[in-house]
């Protein structure tokens, strides 16, 4: 098959044709909600995390008249900086962050300040993210980098009772030194009457972080309990890891986000997997609750049912998005459920009280790794309905011949077989990749036709496993470099921006102080290497900033169950000799699934080259970051798309396109609908800086043009 065939109107079409309309009892049972869903006072509009919003001003008939109603730029954009906030509106006033981790709050008819606080007191954050904050009872909760702020909603200034002066260190209450402890919050938590329930972000490598859930007092910031996600003694799942697991390894984190039942007073946590994300050595078993969505009592902590999508993960499978909080249709009646999407491309149905499967899943015999030391599970769990929103099959691309043959070259020399093939030394293909299937934008719902969109990627990745650098007493900066950092940063500094940053004339932008403080605490996803004596540490800054490779004495090092045998050689996006994906289109997907039925509605590529498109080549998709919302109007928003820096409006039902414009960068963000003196705006956060495109720094907000 050749490039433009797979680009054949079978394949961007629509799978049911725009004349498609729900079964007349499908359309009985479902109706437009008669309230709610008419602000956005919640990251994703609401605790559901359903992305869907009442309001119509904007619809079908006029969206095409859609302009621009104001822009707000921050100023903060700087190379490979990003803003994923979704923001949040209430009482006319939004609230959002900047790429520098700044708060403000703008008039949202207007964009214009009325506030800003910078957590950060003029320092540079570094390259940290925020995906939004949260709003309770006159107060916002944002943030940055270990601390957890409260700030008045109405003056910007920090609330001196909440914790310690406004803040609370989210790395109290964890059981570790705290020199050791890396852990952010990317992603605002939900709040259950007086209680703030968070997650974390915390180090994919060792040495990492415990992932606990923990729910904080939000008037004084008092921690009021916390679930294990590495079970203690004692608990329900400690059997599953090695005894002494919860001492020494971290993650099992939920990064991404919840969604609470108010009336059931349940929270939905997704987890991450385990660190170190790809050796598995010292963690044998199954490793609840990592890779889990879980159901806990939203007052107490405790679980009430959960469903572990992946035993052992090796393949950073972590559950990328908040779930949502569906309904599905059985039999003529309507079911509460819960939906969780997932990294290859999978949507899983629960019965949102007990947690019973919607939709069968099957148990898939998975082959054993060849890895000394490694252990894996003999089979995993795979849903059979509905069809996977991403291909499962590597096929490598027809762009052109030269492409094609360039990477079976390559391929020839990897390990590709589809889902759970395990990280080997000579490459194992990861597709969807380590970025997709589903990403952190997660799901948009619409509770009036039961179809649930979600965006997808299709890009394949390459994990290599190599073994990690011996230690001694006396070591070179280049020895500890090595052991240390070159599995993220790579061992030519290249790393894999902006997830992995480059080193590369690291001291134009760096002092020796600064770069030994950043190895010392960490930063984002970096662990800190408090660990290390600091000698070893000066003699890594020294040997990044000018190459210098004095030896040190680093003291002799007891052996560690946290320590691993084997590292990757770094983050490899598996790409043709010209730079496009190695599989062949499309690279990006918008999907929508009937979850009454579990069959697609429709299905298009999204996203397209600027480059190749100059080329009368389009609809390849592309890469996509961020969410959509679906509206009553008969909408469906989303941004998202790396390349093209496009905003888009499609109708729900058919995927017909109604409306695009260009943004000032990609809008690699979910956007916000609200409602301002009877005005409907939509607004998105243009930051692009992924994957190597320009950063943006401002937010755009739409209306339809005044009467």
């Amino acid at each position: 098959m050749t490039f433009r065939a797979l680009l054949a109107p079978a394949l961007i079409s629509t799978v049911l044709s725009s004349a498609w309309i729900l079964p007349a009892f499908a359309a009985d049972a479902r109706r437009a909600p008669t309230s709610g869903y008419q602000d956005w006072k919640a990251y994703l509009g609401g605790p559901e995390q359903i992305h869907y919003s009442r309001l119509n001003q904007i619809n079908r008939g006029n969206v095409a008249k859609l302009e621009v109603a104001w822009t707000y730029e921050t100023g903060h954009a700087s190379k490979n900086s990003e803003i994923q906030c979704n923001p949040i509106v209430v009482d006319g006033v939004m609230y959002a962050t900047t790429p520098k981790l700044r708060l403000i709050a703008l008039d949202a008819a207007t964009g214009k300040l009325k506030w800003s606080f910078d957590p950060n007191e003029g320092a540079n954050p570094g390259r940290f993210r925020s995906r939004g904050v949260t709003y309770w009872n006159g107060r916002v909760f944002v943030a940055a980098k270990n601390w957890l702020f409260a700030v008045d909603a109405a003056t910007g200034k920090p609330i001196k009772t909440f914790g310690t002066g406004g803040k609370i260190d989210l790395r109290e209450g964890l059981g570790r030194d705290l020199k050791s402890v890396v852990i952010t919050l990317t992603t605002p938590g939900v709040v259950y009457r007086d209680l703030l329930i968070v997650g974390s972000l915390v180090p994919e490598g060792l040495p990492s972080s415990p992932g606990d859930i923990r729910a904080y007092d939000l008037r004084t910031g008092k921690r009021r309990w916390a679930f294990h996600t590495v079970p203690r003694p004692g608990e329900p799942g400690y059997e599953t890891w090695p005894k002494d697991a919860w001492t020494y390894t971290g993650g099992a984190n939920s990064w991404a986000g919840m969604s609470l039942d108010e009336n059931r007073g349940l929270v939905f946590v997704p987890t991450g997997s385990a660190s170190f994300d790809f050796y598995g050595a010292n963690r044998a078993g199954d490793n609840l609750y990592a890779n889990s969505l879980i159901a806990l009592k939203a007052d107490t902590g405790e679980r009430v049912w959960h469903y572990q999508t992946i035993r052992h993960d090796i393949w950073d499978r972590d559950l990328p998005s908040p779930p949502s909080l569906v309904t599905v249709l059985r039999d003529g009646k309507l079911i509460d459920a819960v939906t969780q999407i997932t990294k290859s491309g999978f949507v899983y149905v629960f019965d949102r009280e007990k947690g019973t499967p919607l939709f069968p899943i099957e148990e898939r015999a998975a082959p054993p790794s060849d890895v000394d030391g490694e252990w894996t599970a003999k089979t995993q769990p795979l849903p059979l309905k509905p069809e996977p929103f991403a291909r499962q099959t590597f096929t490598a691309t027809d762009r052109n011949e030269k492409a094609r043959q360039a990477v079976l070259e390559q391929l020839r020399g990897l390990r590709s077989g589809g889902q759970f093939i395990p990280p080997s030394f000579e490459g194992t293909v990861i597709f969807p990749g380590f970025d997709g299937g589903g990403e952190w934008g997660g799901s948009a719902f619409d509770p009036e036709t039961g179809l649930l969109y979600v965006n997808s990627n299709e890009m394949a990745w390459i994990l290599r496993l190599v073994p990690r650098a011996g230690v001694s007493p006396r070591m070179s900066g280049q020895a500890l470099y090595a052991r240390n950092c070159a599995s993220c940063h790579r061992a030519d500094f290249r790393g894999n921006p902006p997830e992995f940053p480059s080193l590369v004339d690291l001291a134009k932008r760096s002092t020796p102080q600064r770069a030994a403080e950043v190895i010392e605490k960490g930063a984002g996803r970096m662990p800190g290497f408090a660990h290390l004596l600091k000698p070893a540490i000066q003699a890594i800054a020294a040997y990044l900033l000018s190459g210098e490779n004095t030896s040190v004495d680093v003291g002799v090092q007891a052996a560690s169950p946290a320590e691993q045998k084997y590292v990757i050689d770094g983050y490899n996006k598996f790409l043709d000799p010209d730079g496009y994906p190695a599989v062949a289109p499309p690279w990006g997907t918008l999907n929508a699934i009937n979850l009454d039925t579990g069959e697609y509605a429709w299905k298009i590529p999204f996203g397209e080259y600027p480059a190749l498109v100059k080329e009368g080549v389009r609809n390849t998709g592309s890469e996509n970051y961020g969410g959509a919302v679906v509206t009553s109007g008969g909408l469906l928003f989303i941004g998202a798309t790396n390349f093209d820096n496009k905003f888009r409006a499609f109708d729900k039902l058919t995927g017909k396109l109604l409306w695009e414009t260009t943004l000032p960068a990609a809008g690699n963000a979910t956007p916000a609908m609200y409602q301002v003196n009877g005005r409907q705006y939509i607004v998105i956060a243009a930051g692009g800086g992924k994957s190597g495109a320009p950063s943006g720094g401002s937010y755009v907000a739409f209306a339809l043009p005044r009467q």
